[in-house]
């Protein structure tokens, strides 16, 4: 008897591979619609120049470059060209606390000088400002567009330290280490990310590395917030770097995948990081391998630094944009789950 050869039917597989697939996207879509509705976002407060009067057109002259909070969520800083850093208490800017304010569309309305607990002059416009790990929210690191590192002493309310390595070029960027604590690092529009001991009073340069062979400016600097001893560096020259703080004679990775300046960078896990770009996406990348995740798009993002913010346990990403939104991603999809206009 003989045994004649089986049948294949291409068109019957590609039907049903095209089932599958249709079938998958439409899941996901669910799962991607769930959780836009696992989140309530919505605007509570507003703190501008002018308060309630003058929300739609803030005063140029104020505007702000950086916000962050403390290590306890409970202290916000923020820095920008009115040459002040301004403290709030978050709990002075939630709703409940603020019964009896002027109100807009259900959204709280203060004035920065009424709004916040105290600030601090200085002698440059901020483009950076960070918490100090370890000095329970005492101490608060700066950079200026003249290329000044500073500290603060935020009980004393007076500068503590002052380094000017970057030869008068804008530091866009500051961060400590949280696997050395001494050790800070700033990068400038000189292409160059130095790392300083803060211990001494003229912030000893611990290394320069100059990422970038054309010297491309580095944009944005944040040390492994984990532990680790890696340092991520973004640059105008569309990459982010990898550095081993121990030894860093070259990068340990290179991620290439923007196509334009690299304006932040923020680690999401031990191994995972998200940058930020003027190409107008986020990037969620794998350091060990160097890949590409994901791709977020949503945001319009072509000439500024708009901000990004990681919140590592919720697994949402949040970015501004240059059409007055802001945009928060789940960093399981593409897609922004959420955007509110401000």
């Amino acid at each position: 008897m003989k045994n004649f050869p089986t049948k294949l039917h291409p068109h019957r597989h590609h039907r049903t591979q095209e089932s599958q697939n249709q079938e998958t996207e439409a899941i996901e879509e669910q799962e991607q619609e769930k959780a836009r509705c696992e989140w309530d976002f919505s605007l509570t407060t507003i703190v501008s120049s002018g308060g309630g009067d003058n929300i739609s057109t803030p005063a140029i002259s104020d505007a702000l470059g950086v916000i962050e909070f403390d290590q306890t969520n409970s202290i916000i800083a923020t820095g920008g060209i009115a040459r002040k850093i301004r403290i709030y208490k978050l709990q002075s800017l939630l709703p409940h606390e603020n019964t009896g304010q002027d109100q807009v569309r259900g959204t709280i309305c203060l004035d920065h000088a009424r709004a916040c607990d105290y600030c601090i002059c200085t002698p440059a416009k901020l483009s950076s400002i960070r918490w100090k790990p370890g000095s329970c929210g005492g101490v608060l690191g700066s950079g200026d567009y003249d290329g000044v590192v500073m500290e603060y002493d935020l009980e004393r309310r007076i500068p503590i330290f002052e380094r000017d390595e970057h030869g008068g070029r804008r530091v866009w960027s500051v961060d400590y280490s949280h696997w050395d604590p001494v050790l800070g690092a700033s990068g400038s529009d000189d292409g160059t990310m130095q790392m300083w001991d803060t211990r001494c009073e003229s912030g000893e340069c611990v290394a320069t590395v100059q990422p970038s062979v054309g010297g491309s400016a580095v944009c944005c600097v944040e040390f492994n917030p984990f532990g680790g001893p890696i340092v991520a560096v973004g640059c105008a020259d569309r990459n982010v770097y990898g550095y081993d703080i121990r030894m860093t004679i070259a990068p340990v990775f290179v991620l290439d995948g923007h196509r334009k300046t690299v304006t932040y960078i923020k680690f999401v896990d031990n191994v995972t990081l998200v940058s930020a770009s003027i190409d107008g996406c986020l990037k969620l990348w794998n350091s060990d391998n160097s890949n590409v995740i994901r791709s977020y798009r949503g945001h319009v993002n072509n000439r500024s630094f708009v901000g990004l913010s990681v919140w590592r346990k919720g697994g949402l990403l949040g970015c501004g944009s240059e059409n007055n939104k802001v945009f928060v991603y789940d960093k399981r999809w593409g897609d922004p789950i959420w955007d509110s206009r401000v």
